[in-house]
């Protein structure tokens, strides 16, 4: 079950919902009534209760975030913010918008990080970068 578009999973919520589970199977109701009660299918619930027999309570922990962690630190993102409002004529490029190629050569660059150019789009719309024209 995945989540909607831009909602960010809540680990707290999906660790207690695996501990109340648990709780639920210790008072001895049947997977598939825990399954029921808790909105999940009997396989979540039988996959919850073989981690918990091999690797005990911990395993039903919340896992943290998943995926790859980002390239850029929080710090080199605001820092790459303030570059891209100096604008392409700064770094001696002859366009008046950036270019995801541009973008990658600076991340390139300034942090030594590589980019494809095509995965840049990506990067700065999680920056909430809007492109500006120069003035």
């Amino acid at each position: 079950m995945g989540n909607l578009l831009g909602v960010k999973r809540d680990f707290a919520a999906l660790e207690r919902r695996r501990l109340e589970a648990l709780a639920l199977l210790d008072r001895g109701l049947s997977s598939i009534e825990v399954a029921r009660r808790m909105n999940v299918s009997p396989q979540t619930v039988s996959r919850w209760a073989k981690a918990i027999f091999r690797e005990g309570r911990e395993a039903l922990r919340a896992a943290g975030r998943a995926g790859r962690k980002p390239k850029l630190d929080d710090d080199q993102r605001a820092r790459l913010l303030t570059l891209l409002l100096e604008g392409p004529h700064s770094f001696e490029y002859k366009t008046e918008e950036w270019t995801s190629e541009q973008v990658a050569d600076l991340i390139d660059s300034q942090f030594r990080i590589r980019y494809h150019p095509g995965h840049v789009w990506k990067l700065l719309r999680q920056l909430k970068w809007r492109e500006r024209r120069a003035q």
